[in-house]
């Protein structure tokens, strides 16, 4: 098992290894402590997964429950956010207990939610089990659900205390949910490693330890200098302002990493765009969209990220390296309508 540590804003361990689930239990309970635990959980994980860890979790001492609800982003809402609130009550955990989050990004951000606000913060463990939230959502402290006008318009900041990423639940992915961790390793990529880029050219599941170290140390770095989004942190939501448009304009039928691979086809300009295309097609990743160019600046603008008047764009200057650019509406249009494919 590899251990990163996490400094900054918090400190806590991201795990990595093969065969963690059994583990997980005691790893948690080590670091921890704590007498009850909530697993959250969608219905399709809890029946590949649920028995394995809830044996963990009890061999570790836990007194374990389970909130298990629909997979996919459309429960990731108010309505379900309440009815896990009132299951932490009526499992009467207390600050010394903890949530534990068993699953892909839906989950993770989900109960972190929950976690950061019931009694104003509980103990809180990622158990990521797809490679999206493995190399991306559960490092980092955004916690959200979206509202109808909307992705993550409503949720905290809420660091968690450990991560555990067992890389055999890999086995069990769809291949269109394996490719949408590909494209947010991409992304890492293109902003922050040309050598994490050459490497993606090759075969992944040999060096998949290594790549989640290296995704997870590129994410652990960028949200230590600024962990609230405000300077260096929205490098990170690189092809995420098309992207989140994409997701919204299909009713998110769209998945969240090819949504984000079409948005950083459009979001990006002269050589470094046709390495980038090149690289997302090589793992079947979308670089076209049937929406207008209108359509998308209309839906990126309406994203959280805007600030007044203004969005942040991510332009990569060459793979590794970037800024910032600011636009206003009329600004992005025209730059979505050059990219647009």
């Amino acid at each position: 098992m590899i251990k990163v540590p996490v400094g900054a804003p918090k400190s806590y361990d991201i795990c990595i290894g093969g065969g963690l689930l059994s583990q997980c239990g005691g790893i948690i309970r080590q670091a921890l402590g704590g007498e009850k635990a909530v697993i959250v959980t969608d219905d399709i994980v809890y029946k590949l997964y649920g028995e394995k860890v809830k044996t963990a979790f009890e061999k570790a001492g836990y007194l374990t429950s389970f909130f298990v609800f629909e997979n996919g982003e459309g429960s990731k809402s108010i309505d379900t956010y309440n009815a896990l609130l009132k299951e932490l009550v009526r499992e009467n955990l207390t600050r010394s207990d903890l949530v534990a989050a068993l699953g892909g990004g839906v989950v993770g951000d989900l109960a972190g939610f929950a976690a950061g606000t019931y009694l104003r913060g509980v103990k809180f463990a990622q158990i990521p089990t797809t490679l999206l939230a493995m190399v991306d959502s559960s490092v980092g402290g955004k916690t959200a659900v979206n509202l109808e006008s909307g992705k993550n318009q409503v949720g905290v900041f809420y660091q968690p205390d450990i991560v555990i990423c067992d890389y055999d639940t890999l086995s069990t992915l769809r291949e269109e949910n394996f490719r949408d961790g590909v494209a947010e390793m991409i992304k890492h990529a293109v902003i922050k490693d040309a050598e994490l880029f050459d490497a993606l050219k090759e075969p992944l599941m040999p060096q998949i330890e290594s790549l989640i170290t290296r995704n997870v140390t590129i994410k652990r770095d960028i949200v230590a200098q600024d962990e609230r989004d405000f300077g260096v942190r929205q490098a990170l939501n690189f092809g995420h302002t098309v992207g989140h448009g994409v997701e919204r304009l299909s009713d998110y039928a769209v998945t969240h990493g090819s949504a984000v691979a079409i948005g950083m086809a459009i979001e990006s300009r002269g050589e470094v765009r046709g390495q980038i295309i090149e690289l997302l097609k090589q793992y079947n990743l979308p670089t076209e969209t049937p929406y207008t160019a209108d359509e998308l600046t209309q839906a990126a603008f309406s994203d959280k990220k805007r600030s007044g008047g203004k969005i942040t764009l991510i332009i990569v200057d060459k793979i590794g390296e970037f800024h910032l650019e600011s636009f206003t509406l009329t600004e992005l249009g025209k730059f979505i309508l050059l990219n647009h494919i």
